[in-house]
């Protein structure tokens, strides 16, 4: 949610003059406030919003990619540059490295995932949704980098960084071009935002029922404390870190929860889930090849995103094993004394 309020930050900013370039952080926490209130309306209004927002972000990026590709053809991104810190690495391994960024881009279907009780016929649809996001999102993606290859060359491209389809929309369509862009961004941000919260907080209100994380049912008469703490979170994130920082954060958060639960899945649900195992050992292993070199340029060129990501997974890890202590067996099962008191304790 950091990430997209962010860019929606960054892109509005746009619209105003350079000297309202520090505004970016609070207009990202103004979206995820709002992003709060819709998603207290109710699943009726995140619905409705989440519809009329994906048609148009969708529609609207494919014929700025399309109309990209028309005028500027098919390019290539090629050159000679650089980046800085990496001269004496070896070839590929930036490329390697970037990998962990776009996964991001295709984090995305878990929300779909998360609101798999919301979904008729789970069961059959929920898998045929992923894969349908998914190749949506593909080739969008890669006719944009096309597009955006096609109009600016690789400094061009670094220097407008967070704007860079806005910037690569100019030669084409002119200054209307930006403006258009800048306004399906932001549709499309804040439906991202929107979206990513209402997930978000059912899947930690999922995890509170199942007594996989601290009940919520303590903050009193708050409505929907699953949804306030992860509103609270992103605010917190949007005001501390910038765009770079945060996906990079957010990369390797996401790696690493991947291949904690490909792991837990080959090595303890086996037998009671039907999969391939090779599969999830197969995800492990590129999983590790892409943070590995991903932590290792971080390392060269910001190594504060891997002090705040190491800080964040061990108070993690350690909040975790200490609320499971507490509040399980020596076979790791919750006693059934404490089970039922949390049930009455839900019922009222």
């Amino acid at each position: 949610e950091s990430l997209v309020a962010g860019t929606f930050g960054a892109y509005t900013l746009r619209l105003f003059p350079e000297s309202y370039a520090g505004y970016a952080s609070t207009l990202g926490v103004g979206l995820i406030v709002v992003a709060y209130i819709v998603n207290i309306l109710g699943n009726k209004v995140i619905g409705a919003t989440a519809t009329f927002t994906a048609v148009i972000k969708v529609v609207g990026i494919a014929i700025l990619a399309i109309a990209g590709l028309a005028i500027s053809g098919f390019a290539g991104i090629t050159g000679n540059y650089i980046p800085e810190n990496t001269e004496t690495l070896p070839q590929g391994f930036g490329f390697v490295a970037a990998l962990a960024l776009s996964i991001l881009a295709y984090k995305g279907f878990t929300t779909i995932t998360n609101q798999g009780g919301d979904i008729v016929n789970p069961h059959k649809n929920l898998g045929r949704s992923i894969i349908i996001s998914i190749l949506i999102c593909t080739l969008i993606y890669v006719a944009l980098a096309l597009a955006v290859a096609g109009g600016l060359n690789i400094p061009e491209i670094i220097a407008a960084k967070d704007y860079a389809l806005a910037a690569a929309a100019r030669p084409v369509f002119g200054e209307w071009g930006s403006w258009i862009t800048i306004g399906i961004a932001i549709i499309a941000t804040v439906s991202g935002v929107i979206a990513s919260v209402f997930s978000s907080s059912r899947l930690l209100a999922m995890l509170s029922n199942m007594k996989q994380v601290p009940s919520l049912t303590k903050f009193g008469s708050l409505r929907n404390p699953a949804l306030i703490f992860t509103v609270s979170l992103a605010i917190l994130l949007t005001i501390l870190f910038d765009l770079t920082r945060i996906a990079s954060i957010g990369a390797i958060f996401y790696l690493v929860m991947d291949i904690a639960i490909h792991w837990g899945l080959f090595r303890n649900l086996r037998k009671e889930v039907d999969f391939k195992p090779i599969i999830p050992v197969i995800a492990i292993i590129l999983d590790v090849a892409v943070l590995s070199a991903f932590i290792y340029i971080k390392y060269l060129n910001d190594p504060l995103v891997l002090i705040v990501a190491a800080i964040g997974i061990v108070l993690i890890l350690v909040a975790e094993r200490l609320f499971m202590i507490s509040h399980t067996d020596d076979e790791g099962n919750m006693p059934m004394g404490m089970k039922n008191t949390s049930d009455k304790n839900n019922k009222t």
